[in-house]
């Protein structure tokens, strides 16, 4: 099927006879735009992993002396990162020959993330709880937060019932939790998390 005979003028929105309210039109593209958000910064993240040259450059341009050395030492010891997001139910997976781990990407200009404001961002929480504590893996979180200078991202971990083992279990007792309020709803707060160039500083002193 060409795309110019199924949506005419190559807009989608063409297709429709009937005029579309302007809050269904709305939510199409806002949800586009989110959409289009989280995938730059998911990007990001895998190729800093990955030790893309191009990607760790321009985060460095404005990272103290600690966080430039953690981010250029991706280049000689990457990841493989896998972009996972609607077959896995999270946003990457991290695969390396001492560590690996499921990832999920959050980005906001807030430096608070409340789940309970989304019944998505609390099923996604729990699903992924429920599936990394049946394989005893640690279930990390990335928080971008947007603008400013200096690292920008922060890592929490999942809070789950159960102890992890080996290098999964480092990462349980060296990372952040995610805040769980008294009403049992998770909160990440950014400041509260661990720098990724903390993070990956900690995963090489353990290959050393």
């Amino acid at each position: 099927m060409h795309l110019d005979r199924a949506w005419p003028d190559h807009n989608p929105l063409s297709y429709f006879r009937t005029p579309l309210p302007l809050s269904l039109i709305y939510s199409i593209h806002s949800d586009k735009h989110m959409a289009q958000a989280g995938d730059i910064y998911e990007r990001e993240l895998k190729h800093l992993l990955c030790g893309n040259e191009k990607v760790i450059e321009k985060m460095i341009k404005t990272c103290d002396d600690q966080e430039r050395s953690a981010f250029s030492s991706m280049k000689e010891h990457p990841f493989i990162v896998i972009r996972a997001a609607g077959s896995l139910g999270v946003d990457l997976v991290a695969l390396r020959w001492d560590y690996c781990f499921p990832i999920e990407v959050k980005s906001s200009a807030d430096d608070v993330l409340h789940f309970s404001r989304s019944a998505r961002l609390t099923e996604q929480a729990d699903r992924m709880m429920d599936e990394c504590k049946r394989s005893s893996v640690a279930p990390i979180y990335a928080f971008r937060r947007k603008g400013g200078k200096g690292d920008p991202w922060r890592i929490f971990i999942l809070p789950i019932d159960l102890e992890l083992k080996g290098r999964m279990g480092l990462l349980q007792r060296r990372v952040p939790k995610i805040e769980v309020n008294g009403n049992n709803n998770l909160i990440m707060r950014w400041s509260d998390g661990m720098k990724l160039s903390k993070f990956i500083d900690y995963m090489s002193m353990q290959c050393e």
